[in-house]
């Protein structure tokens, strides 16, 4: 008959094991950043920084070496605080295989701008990076 403490460690060893498994499925399972199609990186890049959605905006970020929900939360307070309005996004230079994607829109006291992301493929994803687009 195992003793108390016997029975202790194995509950721990099995808890132990059970959440590496755990986290190594939830892991193998977890979408690959980005979205399916290069027009539905459009769709949901206007609809991620129209609505303000961090989240959202995280998951379509190629950002090596940095944290993409930290990024998209402080670029969604940037666009929150400027009271950034009319958002649109174009892809160039082909709707279908784009280099960058084109944003643009108003800031509060209603100056127009525009700027471009790098649009990336990998894996059948489609992503945009904060660097500027290579020619």
């Amino acid at each position: 008959m195992p003793s108390r403490r016997d029975v202790t460690v194995m509950a721990a060893v099995g808890a132990a094991v059970a959440w590496i498994v755990t986290v190594t499925v939830l892991v193998a399972h977890e979408d690959d950043p980005g979205a399916p199609s290069a027009p539905e990186l459009r769709d949901q890049l206007a609809s991620a920084l129209s609505g303000r959605d961090a989240d959202a905006l995280a998951g379509l970020l190629d950002v090596p070496g940095a944290d993409p929900a930290e990024l998209a939360g402080d670029y969604v307070r940037v666009l929150a605080g400027d009271r950034v309005r009319d958002l649109t996004v174009r892809l160039a230079p082909d709707e279908r295989a784009p280099a960058t994607a084109v944003v643009t829109g108003i800031s509060g006291p209603g100056t127009r701008f525009t700027y471009q992301l790098a649009v990336t493929s990998a894996k059948g994803r489609w992503t945009v990076s904060f660097t500027p687009p290579l020619p």
